[in-house]
């Protein structure tokens, strides 16, 4: 495993990261999500693998995916070996003050720890001032319930716009982008990658597989995630014509270098700069299968054959007004 800073902020992560949605047994998301005894052993697999980075959230299974990953963690491995990341927006008040300071409590509570190494706002709020956002989470970072902060799939100029706020009033930046970026959606790469490389703010983009359509032969899968996950459904099936012939592309690639597809997503990612990957962790062995990519070098070809078939796509992930 290969490790990484969080822009500035001096906290260290590892070059794949646990995306935990998939925690806590939901019947709002179907039966791909996992048990508590399932979650501890992904949680552990993972960490044999030298994965030390986990991304939860506050409305992941309503809450059960913190709780089964804070009683993970305090099973398995000191609490200061680990950085734990959650989310906060999609609630009641979404990212004002009193509902900024309500959520923290609520899953610092649930995930059983008494800070976050890194709190993310999930979206972009348009009903509530930025400076009044700003001035809470940097109430939090004062306090000590939170290390640093992270933001999450918005416009670039929102993005900069915040981040401009924070500097001018002394309040805490932003070191890390969960933004929403693969071989099927690149959209991103016109504003957001090139801004936060000159802000030096950490690539962890979601959805690096496009739920599972760059890991696998067939577009479809028998398996319960693809038939009930609607999310996915929302984000990449609208496009699929388009968008089977780059995974197509991405097979050949897999075939030739005798790895797999999963790997060639991810390897062209790290070479893109994408800084630590989320990788969904519905089972071990994909954490493990994420781990391997670090070692695959795709040569210029490589990338030029994969990235040509790409066409434009509307905005995923990002809110409108």
């Amino acid at each position: 495993m290969e490790y990484v800073k969080l822009g500035d902020s001096g906290i260290e992560v590892s070059r794949v990261c646990a995306g935990c949605m998939s925690f806590g047994a939901s019947q709002a998301l179907g039966a791909w999500t996992l048990g508590q005894e399932e979650t501890i052993e992904v949680v552990r697999r993972a960490l044999d693998a030298g994965i030390t980075f986990f991304d939860t959230a506050n409305v992941y299974s309503g809450g059960l995916s913190e709780e089964y990953l804070g009683r993970a963690v305090r099973d398995l491995v000191p609490r200061d070996q680990v950085v734990i990341a959650s989310k906060v927006y999609n609630n009641e008040g979404k990212l004002s003050r009193a509902a900024i300071q309500r959520e923290i409590e609520g899953s610092l509570r649930r995930l059983g720890m008494d800070y976050l190494d890194l709190y993310i706002i999930h979206r972009y709020d348009y009903t509530t001032p930025v400076e009044e956002t700003l001035e809470a989470l940097h109430g939090l970072v004062i306090s000590g319930k939170v290390r640093a902060l992270g933001a999450s799939a918005m416009y670039a100029y929102q993005f900069h716009t915040m981040q401009i706020i924070a500097r001018d009033n002394g309040w805490t930046p932003f070191v890390s982008m969960q933004n929403h970026w693969n071989l099927l959606y690149r959209e991103d790469e016109r504003e957001m990658v090139p801004l936060c490389r000159q802000m030096n703010v950490a690539l962890t983009p979601y959805s690096p597989l496009a739920a599972g359509r760059l890991s696998r032969p067939d577009w479809e899968a028998d398996t319960p995630r693809f038939r009930q996950d609607q999310f996915a459904v929302g984000k990449y099936d609208g496009t699929r014509e388009q968008d089977i012939p780059i995974a197509q592309r991405v097979r050949e690639t897999a075939d030739r270098l005798g790895v797999t597809m999963s790997q060639v997503a991810l390897a062209w990612l790290f070479q893109k700069g994408a800084d630590s990957p989320i990788v969904g962790a519905t089972r071990a062995e994909y954490l493990e299968e994420a781990a391997g990519a670090l070692s695959i070098r795709l040569t210029p070809e490589d990338v030029a054959f994969l990235e040509e078939p790409y066409l434009p796509h509307k905005v995923v992930g990002a809110l409108l007004p």
